[in-house]
C-alpha cells in the first residue's frame, strides 16, 4: 500500500467520512434508476434503427418508428418503475402496521424475537440483556428493527414519482442518440446515417456501462465494455431479422 493509499483510508475513516458514508447508504439512490433507464433507451431505439436498416427502410420511416418507441417505451417503463417503488412503498406500510399490533398484542413475543435475531448475531449474557431492553424502549426502534432484521425491508424507500421520472428522463435521453444521425444527416443516406448511428450509440452504450460500474462499485471500464457487447448482440440480431423480413418481402 503506497503512502497515498494509506492517507485515503485514514481520511475515509475519519468519524465524520463514517457518518456521510453510513447516512448514503441507507437513502436510494436515483442514479440506478437513470442507468436503468438509459440502457434500455439506447438498446431498444437502436434496435429499431438497425432493424430499418436490415430492412431497406428509409430514413423518413425509421424515425417515426424511432419517435414512437422512444415516447411509448419509455412512459411504460417509467410506468412499471413507479408501479414497482409504489409497491415497494406498501409492502413496507402493511409489515409496520402488523409489526405495531403485533408489539400491542403479544409485546413478550416481539421481545423474543428482538433477542433470538440478536443472538445470532452472536451476542449474549448481560450484552444481550441490555440490546434487548434499549431497542424495546423505543417503539419506532423496535418496529423498525423488525422490519429491517425479520423482514429484510428497506426503510428509505425511493419515492415512486422521482423512481418513474429519473426512468423516463434517461430512456429519453439515450434514446434519442440513435435517431441523430437520420434525423441531421441529409434524405437519402441511410447507410451512412445507420454508420454514424451505430458509432454514436456504441458510445452511449459503453458510458452508461462506465456509470453503472461506477454506480455497483465494478470497474468502471468492465462495465462499460460489457454494456457495449450486450448493447451490440442486441441490435445486430436486430439486424439480422430486419434483413429476414427484407427478404421475406421481396
Amino acid at each position: 500500500m503506497t503512502d497515498h493509499d494509506h492517507t485515503t483510508l485514514h481520511s475515509d475513516h475519519t468519524q465524520e467520512a463514517i457518518a456521510r458514508r453510513l447516512a448514503a447508504a441507507t437513502r436510494h439512490s436515483y442514479l440506478g434508476d437513470f442507468v436503468l433507464g438509459a440502457v434500455d433507451g439506447a438498446v431498444t431505439t437502436f434496435a429499431v434503427v438497425a432493424g430499418g436498416a436490415g430492412a431497406g427502410l428509409s430514413n423518413g420511416i425509421v424515425l417515426i418508428l424511432g419517435f414512437s418507441n422512444v415516447l411509448a417505451d419509455g412512459f411504460s417503463m417509467a410506468a412499471g418503475n413507479f408501479l414497482k417503488a409504489r409497491a415497494d412503498q406498501l409492502v413496507l406500510e402493511q409489515f409496520r402496521r402488523q409489526e405495531e399490533a403485533h408489539i400491542d398484542q403479544v409485546p413478550e413475543g416481539e421481545r423474543e424475537e428482538i433477542r433470538q435475531i440478536f443472538r445470532g448475531k452472536g451476542f449474549d449474557g448481560e450484552v444481550l440483556d441490555k440490546i434487548v431492553q434499549v431497542i424495546t424502549e423505543d417503539r419506532q426502534q423496535w418496529v423498525n428493527t423488525m422490519l429491517t432484521e425479520e423482514w429484510g425491508l428497506r426503510l428509505d424507500q425511493p419515492k415512486p414519482w422521482k423512481a418513474g421520472l429519473a426512468t423516463f428522463v434517461a430512456f429519453l435521453l439515450a434514446g434519442l442518440v440513435p435517431l441523430l444521425p437520420p434525423l441531421l444527416l441529409p434524405h437519402g443516406q441511410s447507410r451512412n446515417s445507420f454508420v454514424a448511428s451505430s458509432i454514436l450509440t456504441a458510445i452511449t452504450f459503453f458510458a452508461v456501462g462506465y456509470i453503472r460500474g461506477q454506480v455497483v462499485d465494478r470497474r468502471p471500464w468492465a462495465a462499460g465494455l460489457e454494456t457495449l457487447l450486450i448493447g451490440g448482440a442486441a441490435a445486430s440480431v436486430a439486424y439480422a431479422v430486419g434483413k429476414l423480413l427484407e427478404r421475406l418481402a421481396t
